[in-house]
């Protein structure tokens, strides 16, 4: 029987000065963790039954489609200069030497891993698929923790990854994690959206979020009224209200105008009296890429126009180049490529290249939205002029059209139309199509149906376990405190005496506690020789769902049932308790 009174549960009154987030504040305040660090925590007694209790559900459901492994924290150099993310990763990775002066780093993930295991292991086809996980602690330089378990430097993860003989074979293993994490987060009581998202630095091609919307929240998410549409704002598009076209002006060519003084977006519409969706943003970067001819290192400049009102989407463009750093073009590059000083930049005069293959010339890329578009104002390359008549296709041919633009509240939906909102949200899972990123780069092969050495196709999918807890809180709330869904609650219930020194009250308590235990929940009982109103007060904090109050009313044979997120009282006799209880709290 777990008393209060033994049990170590130092619940506060105030919350840290640096908390900002309820669930930073509630977490603490909870007696759930305490901070050894910056970005570095304990769980204490009850943050750790809550742990250990979606750590169960998460690993009862990979079971079913995977093996669990149990891998080292430490990982030498060599195997992340092979995916060449020893560099990628920068600052981020936590990096040490042994007293031999050999390299070593945290993991953060574990793709060169477990690829390194499957290249000394898997010979052929008839071994795949596979698909390995583990549950461990992760490590994360992070510059600026925040918001408690949200943004910390050491977390639990539980990280799987398939390794398949082909495409469709990919496609079966990334649907069974779908699958898997809709039943992980289902059973965890959380109200989530699966999202498209941006694959990062992780490589890959298809890739979705599991997200929890919250003000704490530090993604932004797009989503649907009137349909499941939902996207990370890196990759949400919509569909856009037609543009009134302005009319041709003299022969319908290039026509060079005077615009002394006038370098932004929104000056130039006002001095010539256009709305900004009939201008042209010119913007202009520089990408690292490598000489076609010579393969060694250079800058390359990539040339993004937008429609004069749009905001460009920083991932989108990565993702058009390739994954390759890139950054804003500086004085004397602008006027190497336009020979015009900023604010008059344009596409016409210069020679672009034809394709993204094309590595002699510049690369231009222009956002969607201005495809099919017609006598639109762009800079002219001069100090001082603009041109008008400019049509996309026409008076210039781009590298490539893309999406590139950020989606913003209120468009509509691109599936059906309806108003798009835009919410903070917190990711509690990422699930990704990896394809041949790691498998290629560390040399893991095996032997098809017809003996020849192929690539095996990778996947890789990630749940971060205290963000689940951290996003329980989050959604459920108020200003006494928070309650969590009884599967991830560290108790099901507490039973409040409201007098342990009656006799007659704390025997019913303690009989009912047994009786409750007996029946499979799990149950704190609060036998502190305190007031009632402090005894209360913090089982409104600490997060459990059920609080069975024993009372004055024992001698009716009566005792309170209390739903924490509703607040709703019961009046229950007390051999009908387990009963009772049983209905509200789901078997598991």
């Amino acid at each position: 029987m777990h008393r209060w009174s033994e049990v170590f549960i130092p619940t506060l009154r105030e919350p840290p000065a640096d908390a900002e987030v309820a669930s930073h504040k509630l977490i603490v305040r909870s007696a759930y963790i305490r901070q050894l660090g910056a970005g570095i925590y304990s769980f204490l007694f009850l943050g750790n039954r809550s742990f250990n209790k979606i750590v169960a559900i998460v690993r009862d459901e990979m079971d079913k489609i995977a093996q669990e492994f149990y891998l080292p924290a430490l990982h030498p150099r060599e195997i992340w200069e092979a995916s060449g993310r020893w560099t990628v990763m920068g600052d981020n990775l936590f990096r040490l030497k042994d007293r031999k002066g050999a390299e070593l780093c945290l993991g953060m993930t574990e793709e060169e891993v477990m690829t390194e295991i499957a290249r000394k292991e898997l010979r052929s086809y008839k071994q795949l698929p596979q698909i390995w996980y583990q549950i461990q602690s992760k490590f994360r330089d992070e510059p600026r923790p925040r918001a408690g378990l949200l943004r910390v430097r050491q977390f639990m993860m539980k990280d799987s990854y398939s390794f398949d003989i082909d495409a469709a074979g990919l496609d079966v293993s990334y649907k069974k994690h779908y699958d898997a994490y809709c039943r992980i987060f289902d059973r965890c009581g959380l109200k989530y959206m699966v999202v498209e998202a941006h694959s990062g630095a992780m490589g890959g091609s298809q890739s979705h979020e599991f997200m929890v919307r919250t003000p704490a929240g530090e993604d932004l998410v797009v989503s649907c009224e009137g349909c499941k549409y939902a996207a990370n704002l890196e990759k949400a598009t919509s569909k856009l209200e037609p543009v009134a076209e302005l009319a041709a002006e003299g022969d319908g060519q290039p026509l060079l105008v005077h615009t002394p003084g006038q370098k932004t977006i929104e000056d130039v519409a006002r001095y010539l009296g256009v709305s900004p969706k009939n201008k042209i943003k010119t913007l202009a970067y520089m990408m690292e890429d490598k000489d076609p001819k010579t393969d060694k290192a250079r800058l390359r400049a990539a040339v993004v126009l937008m429609r004069g009102d749009h905001q460009l989407n920083e991932a989108k463009l990565s993702s058009m180049l390739g994954g390759k750093a890139s950054r804003p073009m500086q004085e004397d590059e602008i006027k190497g490529l336009f020979r015009s000083p900023a604010g008059f930049l344009g596409p016409i005069g210069i020679e672009w290249a034809k394709s993204m293959a094309d590595g002699d010339r510049p690369i231009l890329l222009v956002d969607a939205a201005l495809e099919g578009r017609k006598n639109l104002i762009s800079g002219a390359n001069k100090e001082d002029y603009h041109l008008k008549n400019v049509t996309p296709g026409g008076n210039f041919h781009p590298t490539a059209y893309a999406d590139l633009r950020s989606v913003t509240a209120g468009e509509a939906c691109p599936s059906c139309g309806a108003t798009l909102r835009i919410d903070p949200a917190v990711e509690i899972g990422h699930i990704f199509k990896l394809g041949y990123k790691y498998s290629e780069s560390m040399g893991a092969r095996v032997l098809d149906r017809n003996g020849k050495e192929v690539t095996p196709i990778m996947g890789s999918y990630g749940i971060g376990v205290e963000r689940i807890l951290t996003a329980s809180i989050e959604q459920n709330n108020d200003n006494d405190g928070f309650w969590l869904p009884p599967q991830i609650a560290p108790f099901d219930v507490v039973v409040t005496p409201t007098n342990v020194k009656d006799d007659k009250i704390r025997e019913v308590a303690e009989d009912v506690t047994r009786r409750l235990e007996a029946k499979g929940f799990d149950v704190l009982l609060d036998d502190r020789d305190e007031r009632p109103g402090v005894k209360f007060k913090d089982a409104d904090l600490v997060g459990i769902p059920f609080r069975v109050n024993v009372g004055k009313k024992v001698t009716e044979d009566s005792l309170e049932v209390i739903q924490r997120s509703t607040r709703q009282v019961a009046t229950v006799s007390i051999g009908a308790i387990a009963d009772h209880l049983s209905v509200l709290i789901p078997a598991r």
